[in-house]
């Protein structure tokens, strides 16, 4: 896009500076959470549902479907990465008593303390990512 066209777009050459920016610092942000996940001897995905099932606000906890959705990935995807991480004794999966055609998915004690260790990891990560963020995001408003 020419500079012409940028500036049609309603953004600044600077604006688009900041942008790429942000871009890039979700990547690192993301990268870093994707190693930490590794090392902690968890695959992304799997951090990414012990996350969604600890955080989930409702207190029955998340379904297949719920977690699909949550993830951003298919129904059948969800329920394979759940069998998976429920054979590594992280989550427990159980008929929901209200309707026993959903399964409702929770963290183990095994599940929650490998969940803590990452988290406890990610908050500075996420205090230095806040930072970064909030400058990025100010300088796109002007």
């Amino acid at each position: 896009m020419s500079t012409n066209a940028a500036r049609d777009q309603g953004l600044s050459d600077r604006q688009y500076a900041r942008l790429a920016q942000f871009r890039y610092a979700l990547r690192v942000f993301l990268r870093f959470s994707e190693e930490a996940a590794r090392v902690a001897g968890l695959t992304p995905a799997h951090h990414q549902l012990l996350l969604a099932v600890r955080g989930w606000d409702d207190e029955t906890g998340p379904s297949i479907g719920d977690l699909a959705e949550r993830l951003q990935i298919s129904p059948n995807a969800a329920l394979e990465l759940v069998r998976r991480v429920e054979q590594n004794d992280l989550i427990t999966v159980e008929a929901d008593p209200d309707d026993r055609r959903r399964q409702i998915v929770g963290l183990t004690r095994t599940g929650s303390v490998r969940l803590d260790s990452l988290t406890a990891l990610h908050r500075e990560e996420l205090r230095r990512f806040r930072r970064e963020m909030n400058t990025l995001l100010d300088e796109l408003e002007r």
